[in-house]
C-alpha cells in the first residue's frame, strides 16, 4: 500500500498513531497570563503526567504545560511494552558498570512496572493491562553467543528468565531466544487519561499549548513561554523529551534516534508474547485488540534522525515483514516515533546541577519510556520531598562514564561534524520547478539551498534549510512529510515550525513569490 498525500500538507489518516486515533483525552486552555504553583512541569506526555499523579499525592501545586497537546510527542507513539527487558543489555551493563549497577537498572523498572499494575489496580483502569512474557529472538548464528550471555546475565541479576531454543511464534528460523517472564503491555493513552483525571480531581493545573522558550535561574526559577506569559516555581522538571532548558550541553550527550510501527491484521494465528529480534534492523512484535479483532503492531527499522533518507522505505520494510512472516494484508495504521539515547545508554534523571532542587530532567529513555517514565517520576517525587531513592546516583544527570561514554560521544561528535560539513558542501541538483503535487525536496536557489514542498492544490511553502539549532542542513523526510537535522534531532513542519528540539525557533520561511524563477 502507498504512503499518500491529502492535499493539506499532512499525513493521511492511516498514517496515525492507534493509540491517539482511539483516545478521547480532555482538552485544556493554554497559559495566558502569568502563574506561580510549587512544581512546574514541561512536559505533557507520560513522563510529566505520572510525575505530576505523584506530586499532587504529596500535596504540591502542580502545573504541567505542554507545546502541544498532552499524549501527542513519543508517549502517542510508543509501542506500549511495560517490561524490564530493554533488549540485550543487562550483559553489557554488567561489563561496563559492574553486577550491582546492573541489578539496580533491572530492579527499578521491574519496580516500576509493578507499580503501573498496582495505580491499573488502584483506579480499576480498562487499558488493555496484559501480562506477557517478552522475548530477544534470533535468525542467525552470530547472535547465539549474545542471548547466552544475556542469560548468565539474567542468572547472576536474578531475572526470572530462561534461554530457550524456540519461541511459541512461528517466525523464521528460529536459532535461541532469550526470555524474561511475566511483563506486560497494554494500552498506554487509556491508562493516562486516567491519571489526568485524578490530577484535576487533586487541585493540579494542566494547560496546551504552552511553549517554553527559556528559563531563569534565581532563587525561584521562572520558565518564559512564547506568547510572554511566565510561570513562577519552587522546582521546575523538565519532561519534554529534549530538555528545554540546555544548561549542560545534552544536545552533545544525546543522540536522536527514529523508529516506525505499522499495525495489520495477521493471517495466522498469534499466541501471545512480545519479541524482539537481537539484530538489525529491528522487529518487534506484540499484539493490540483494535475492536475487538486481534491486530499486531511490528516496530522497528530504526535510524538516526535525518540520516534515514528515503523515510518511507522503512514503513515499506516492515509491511513487507508482516507480509512475509504472518500473511498480513491490510495496514491498519502506521507511524513512527522519536527517542533519545544517551552516551551510556542510561537514561538522564534528577538534579540538572548536581543537588540544586530547583530544575530536574528526565530524559534519554532509549525507546523504553514506559516503565523508565515511573522510574524518572518516582525518583523525581522523592528528591522533591526529601526522601532517600536507591537509584539516584545511577540514574543522575552529572554523571560521566569513561566506558562507554566517552567512546560513544567522540563517534556520535563525528558524525555530527561530518553531517555539518556535508551538508554544507552538498549542492542539490533539483529546482522548485522539479517538486512535484505532494512532494518535498531540497532545491538549488540561486546557487543556494532551500527547501520546498508543494501541497496537492499547488500551494508552495518553501524554507531556510539550515537548522536553527546549530547551523547543520535538514534534510526531507518522505514519510512524516518533515524537515529533520541530521545532527541534533530537531525537527520541523513543512512550514518551518518546530516540532523537536533541541531547536527553539523556526525555519526562516522563505516568500515563492519573491522567487526570481528565471535565474533561480
Amino acid at each position: 500500500m502507498s504512503i499518500l498525500n491529502n492535499g493539506e500538507g499532512k499525513l493521511p489518516d492511516q498514517l496515525s498513531s492507534y493509540w491517539l486515533k482511539s483516545t478521547k483525552p480532555p482538552s485544556f486552555p493554554s497559559i495566558e497570563n502569568d502563574l506561580q504553583v510549587d512544581v512546574v512541569i514541561v512536559g505533557g506526555g507520560i513522563t510529566g503526567i505520572t510525575t505530576a499523579y505523584l506530586l499532587v499525592k504529596e500535596g504540591f501545586q502542580v502545573a504541567v504545560i505542554e507545546a502541544s497537546t498532552i499524549f501527542n510527542g513519543t508517549t502517542g507513539h510508543t509501542t506500549a511494552k511495560v517490561t524490564a527487558q530493554h533488549g540485550l543489555i543487562y550483559d553489557e551493563f554488567i561489563q561496563h558498570f559492574g553486577e550491582e549497577k546492573a541489578r539496580l537498572y533491572y530492579e527499578a523498572n521491574k519496580e516500576a512496572a509493578e507499580h503501573i499494575a498496582e495505580l491499573i489496580h488502584l483506579h480499576g483502569i480498562d487499558c488493555d493491562f496484559k501480562k506477557e512474557d517478552a522475548y530477544v529472538y534470533t535468525n542467525s548464528n552470530d547472535s547465539i553467543q549474545k542471548l547466552k550471555n544475556e542469560y548468565e546475565a539474567y542468572k547472576r541479576l536474578g531475572i526470572e528468565g530462561e534461554y530457550v531454543d524456540s519461541l511459541p511464534l512461528d517466525i523464521g528460523n528460529i536459532k535461541g531466544a532469550v526470555v524474561m517472564k511475566n511483563q506486560a503491555q497494554f494500552h498506554p493513552l487509556h491508562y493516562l487519561t486516567q491519571l489526568v483525571d485524578f490530577i484535576k480531581e487533586s487541585g493540579g493545573e494542566i494547560y496546551e499549548q504552552s511553549v517554553a522558550t527559556h528559563m531563569d535561574i534565581s532563587e525561584k526559577p521562572i520558565v518564559h513561554l512564547r506568547n510572554g506569559a511566565k510561570i513562577t516555581a519552587q522546582h521546575v522538571i523538565s519532561a519534554s523529551h529534549f530538555p528545554f532548558h540546555d544548561n549542560r550541553g545534552y544536545f552533545a550527550r544525546l543522540h536522536p534516534k527514529r523508529s516506525y510501527v505499522v499495525a495489520a491484521k495477521p493471517e495466522k494465528s498469534f499466541p501471545g508474547g512480545m519479541y524482539i529480534n537481537a539484530e538489525t534492523p529491528t522487529r518487534s512484535i506484540r499484539s493490540v485488540n483494535v475492536e475487538g479483532e486481534e491486530v499486531l503492531l511490528f516496530s522497528g527499522d530504526g535510524h538516526k534522525t535525518g540520516q534515514g533518507e528515503p523515510e518511507k522505505e522503512h514503513y515499506e520494510a516492515l509491511e513487507k515483514f508482516a507480509k512475509d512472516e504472518f500473511g498480513a494484508k491490510e495496514i491498519l495504521y502506521r507511524w513512527s516515533a522519536q527517542d533519545l539515547v544517551t552516551d551510556d545508554k542510561v537514561p538522564y534523571i534528577g538534579c540538572s546541577n548536581e543537588d540544586d532542587k530547583r530544575v530536574l530532567v528526565a530524559t534519554g529513555f532509549r525507546k523504553w519510556g514506559m516503565t523508565t517514565s515511573m522510574v524518572a517520576a518516582q525518583l523525581m517525587k522523592d528528591i522533591l520531598i526529601g526522601k532517600a531513592n536507591r537509584y539516584k546516583d545511577l540514574f543522575a544527570p552529572s554523571r560521566f562514564t569513561a566506558d562507554p561514554g566517552l567512546k560513544t560521544m567522540v563517534k556520535e561528535n563525528v558524525n555530527v561534524a561530518t553531517n555539518l560539513i556535508s551538508g554544507k558542501l552538498n549542492r542539490p541538483d533539483k529546482e522548485i520547478k522539479d517538486v512535484k503535487e505532494g512532494e518535498g525536496a531540497v532545491v538549488s536557489i540561486k546557487g543556494g539551498r532551500a527547501g520546498a514542498f508543494k501541497k496537492m492544490d499547488g500551494q508552495l511553502f518553501i524554507v531556510d534549510t539550515t537548522c536553527t539549532h546549530m547551523g547543520c542542513e535538514i534534510n526531507w523526510n518522505s514519510a512524516d512529510q518533515t524537515w529533520d537535522c541530521p545532527c541534533h534531532g530537531s525537527r520541523f513542519s513543512v512550514e518551518g515550525e518546530v516540532i523537536e528540539g533541541p531547536a527553539e525557533r523556526p525555519l526562516k520561511r522563505i516568500d515563492p513569490d519573491s522567487i526570481d524563477y528565471t535565474t533561480s
